[in-house]
């Protein structure tokens, strides 16, 4: 794997990283020089990311990883990562908040209210929870780049997909924030809509969905990982994959 963008000395941080778009996104950060610190799980698939990197790293010379075992609800755990990065970068780059879970499909009023606090929880809390460990990082890079996965189910509002739904349109709204916060500084902040993907995932919501027909993950995180690039100017807008361009979602002043 090669990548146009020179990323050597940068750190980054990608959760859910054992699989789907997180594990293609912190392949293609390291093979573009960085240092990812990858988040997930599923102690598998962090191990066969770490081999992919050292695989690719023996054939280019680019590219290391630290596993992080973690589930994304231990906020203790996300602290402690925090903490762990300083001492050891003194900064932060790049951070992709990908981790997000489905929940279920149906009727809002049928959910019941363990998954909608565990879809809140993973896809909502976990993010601010990250933000607020990481945000003091990222203002200490030349270029801080952050990525927050959203959703286009975020502005469809598609029947029996709420929570989900509703989880995306609140990690949007705190991406929009933070940048705004941020766009006096060398930060950059966006959001993601990788749009329908060969993906777990996308296999729960649409059950009866031939996978062949829908873009590889490998091909959706090329896509997002120029989002990350020193070179990038925008902040505070969605990169619709699908599209392969920036929206602003703002209501008129």
């Amino acid at each position: 794997m090669t990548s146009p963008l020179n990323l050597s000395g940068r750190v980054a941080v990608v959760t859910g990283a054992s699989r789907g778009i997180g594990y293609f996104i912190a392949k293609e950060l390291a093979a573009a020089g960085a240092h990812v610190v990858a988040v997930a799980r599923t102690v598998g698939g962090l191990e066969e990311l770490d081999d992919e990197i050292k695989a690719e790293k023996s054939l280019s010379g680019k590219g290391e990883a630290t596993l992080v075992p973690l589930d994304i609800t231990d906020s203790a755990g996300i602290d402690r990562l925090g903490g762990a990065i300083h001492e050891r970068w003194g900064k932060l780059d790049i951070m992709v908040a990908n981790a997000g879970i489905l929940g279920v499909i149906a009727p809002i009023g049928h959910v019941e209210a363990k998954v909608f606090e565990k879809v809140m929880a993973i896809n909502v809390t976990s993010t601010w929870r990250l933000i607020r460990s990481l945000d003091p990082l990222l203002r200490l890079s030349d270029a801080g780049r952050a990525v927050i996965m959203s959703s286009g189910a975020a502005h469809s509002a598609r029947a029996f997909w709420g929570p989900y739904a509703a989880s995306k349109a609140a990690v949007e709204a705190m991406a929009r924030s933070w940048a705004d916060e941020t766009k006096s500084l060398s930060m950059r902040v966006n959001s993601v809509n990788p749009g329908a993907t060969r993906t777990a995932m996308r296999a729960q919501a649409m059950p009866g969905e031939d996978p062949q027909t829908l873009p590889h993950p490998s091909d959706v995180a090329a896509r997002i990982v120029p989002l990350v690039s020193p070179s990038l100017t925008e902040t505070g807008l969605i990169f619709d994959v699908p599209k392969n361009r920036f929206t602003q979602y703002r209501m008129p002043e």
